[in-house]
């Protein structure tokens, strides 16, 4: 008897230095939020909801999606209306949408550029030449009739008179893109579509400045922290920062959420202590000391449909979208 109270207990005690060695037993299950400060709305669509934008009035606001989907907010962002496009037959993929004041651009595919002047009330098609390297994937408005637009292979273009005119910003395009975050000062980061590596293009320069992984896990999704450092998320809900803006200076990996097989495809930060990260099946955690301790939002985990995209505008604004017409709404 005693041996076999002797070998359950090695047993026991294999099975906790293994969790020690890779997560540390006391993260493979989080402990909950007391109170949720997301508050979940149910869209009249099953689309997947991609991005979201803001005019100049905070509580006018647009978001887009799959099945050329295009909805208009009056209120901040508590209810939502489904307005029309004509556009042909085409079906059409919304990607990205970015306002800067009343100004609006929205990127689709296959190859689709809008443009609006008077907050989203007229949509005019922008022509867009047949050899763009790709479609465009993600449009950033940056000024009065300027804008940046990245194609789905990495392709930066920027228009100064309103997208009659676009200048090429790098002389080769980067590849198929898993993933693309543009940071405050105008540098993006790209992950490859098989997530082998990522690269990063800073204004001035023609060239992608590529950068292997750092471990054997694929990336996922990679972005810039307010202070200009780097995160990133790798398969299977790994976690890492860099400690410094030197692309090559990571801290040590973590996994959040052992126990999630989901993973994460997003993450952004609210404040600069403040971080969500959002996934598969509902996964929605956050962290208020800047990544050293995590928890999860239990109330999100029965939403059926993942969280795949994350964006503040502001300490009090922010929004999580998600497939079948999922947004969660940031009201604490």
């Amino acid at each position: 008897m005693q041996r076999i109270f002797l070998k359950a207990w090695k047993t026991i005690a294999t099975l906790c230095a293994l969790m020690v060695l890779t997560t540390g037993c006391a993260t493979a299950f989080l402990p909950s939020l007391t109170n949720s400060p997301w508050q979940p709305l149910q869209l009249d669509t099953q689309n997947t909801l991609l991005d979201i934008s803001f005019t100049s009035n905070p509580d006018h606001g647009w978001l887009v999606g799959t099945g050329a989907t295009l909805m208009e907010t009056k209120d901040g962002g508590k209810s939502w209306t489904p307005q029309a496009l004509e556009l042909g037959e085409q079906k059409y993929r919304f990607s990205s949408i970015d306002f800067s004041g009343d100004e609006g651009w929205v990127a689709g595919q296959p190859s689709l550029l809008l443009h609006t002047n008077d907050g989203g009330a007229s949509w005019n098609q922008i022509p867009l030449s047949e050899n763009l390297p790709g479609s465009p994937d993600t449009v950033v408005a940056t000024g009065a009739e300027e804008a940046e637009m990245v194609t789905d292979v990495g392709a930066i273009y920027r228009t100064t008179d309103g997208g009659r005119n676009w200048k090429a910003l790098v002389n080769d395009a980067f590849g198929v893109v898993r993933s693309l975050h543009r940071a405050s000062d105008g540098k993006y980061v790209a992950v490859s579509a098989r997530g082998n590596f990522f690269s990063i293009w800073e204004p001035g320069t023609d060239l992608w400045q590529p950068y292997n992984r750092n471990s054997s896990r694929r990336l996922q999704n990679m972005g810039f922290a307010p202070d200009g450092r780097l995160w990133m998320i790798a398969r299977g809900g790994q976690v890492q920062f860099t400690a410094s803006t030197d692309p090559d200076d990571w801290q040590k990996a973590t996994l959040p959420e052992s126990s999630n097989s989901w993973g994460f495809l997003d993450m952004a930060f609210r404040t600069n202590e403040e971080i969500w990260a959002i996934g598969g099946s509902g996964t929605l955690i956050g962290s208020f000391d800047n990544g050293q301790t995590w928890q999860r939002d239990a109330e999100a985990e029965s939403l059926p449909a993942n969280l795949s995209r994350i964006r503040f505008f502001d300490g009090d604004r922010g929004f999580i979208l998600g497939q079948r017409g999922t947004i969660l709404r940031y009201a604490a």
